[in-house]
């Protein structure tokens, strides 16, 4: 069973940056991360889970508009772990983050819509000065 287990989250200031990771294990025997379309998604009190990012198995990237230029997804395969990379942080920002991931091999195509069969635990991440 893939379990996905983000870390990175914290407290930092209107501006700053934080780097989120998405670690993964259990993959079924001769997987790894790479087979994966992961996804990142966010969820603030009282909203609506929200699409960030997420990136194909053949390395395809999506961004949504309301982090576009602000964020970067990326993927260690060796590591098994995915990235979001997150610069000029703002109070809106501040939310659980999760990552999610599909098993979906040779694929150019990743969704940004909450169709994964896997999810985190989630990692806080709070903007404020």
């Amino acid at each position: 069973q893939l379990q996905l287990v983000e870390s990175g989250g914290d407290l930092v200031q209107p501006g700053g940056s934080l780097r989120l990771s998405c670690a993964g294990s259990g993959f079924r025997t001769g997987y790894t991360v790479q087979f994966y379309a992961v996804a990142w998604f966010r969820q603030a009190p009282g909203k609506e889970r929200e699409g960030l990012s997420c990136i194909s198995t053949t390395g395809g990237t999506n961004y949504a508009d309301s982090v576009k230029g602000r964020v970067t997804i990326s993927r260690d395969n060796a590591k098994n772990t995915v990235y979001l990379q997150m610069h000029n942080l703002e109070p809106k920002d501040t939310a659980v983050y999760y990552c999610a991931a599909n098993l979906i091999p040779r694929s150019s195509m990743c969704t940004m819509q909450p169709q994964y069969n896997y999810w985190g635990q989630g990692t806080q991440v709070t903007v404020s000065s």
